[in-house]
């Protein structure tokens, strides 16, 4: 059975937030083993300079890249990563089903990703130009793998 892992920096606070991830997380499980990974944000500070932005950044992204099994197969969710519709995301796990069993899904905190990361990355992919709190993208992610799944076995779900 396939593996995802969702790795992401930060801790649902919200209560409907995570009753949609706990939601999703129960409806994914027959299609593959699920793991979700929070790590802990760094504090950014008021007076914010890019040298610190970098800094930050790099410490988290080394973080996630210490939960990454070696084998995985790694899409970070990145502004300047491919927009992909439902049909096209749902194609793209059924592909790397065939080839992979492990497959990572990153969430930056609230700076993003450090461009090391970035690098490692096999693929980048992106919600949405607009900008959304790495907390819903969780949700997000999650409901589209789903959606994924659902596509790739032919099954009814709401358009």
């Amino acid at each position: 059975m396939l593996t995802i892992n969702i790795i992401c920096i930060g801790k649902i606070k919200e209560t409907y937030l995570k009753d949609a991830i706990k939601e999703y997380s129960k409806r994914l499980s027959k299609y593959c083993k699920l793991n979700i990974i929070e790590l802990p944000d760094e504090k950014i500070p008021d007076k914010l300079n890019d040298s610190l932005s970098n800094e930050i950044k790099n410490k988290e992204s080394n973080n996630i890249l210490n939960h990454i099994k070696k084998d995985s197969y790694i899409i970070c969710l990145d502004l300047h990563g491919k927009e992909l519709s439902s049909e096209e995301f749902s194609k793209t796990i059924e592909d790397l089903s065939l080839q992979t069993s492990n497959i990572s899904f990153v969430i930056g905190g609230s700076l993003g990703l450090s461009s090391d990361l970035l690098k490692k990355a096999h693929q980048k992919i992106c919600f949405s130009k607009m900008t959304f709190p790495h907390q819903l993208i969780r949700v997000f992610l999650l409901e589209q793998i789903f959606r994924g799944f659902k596509i790739s076995n032919g099954e009814t779900y709401h358009r």
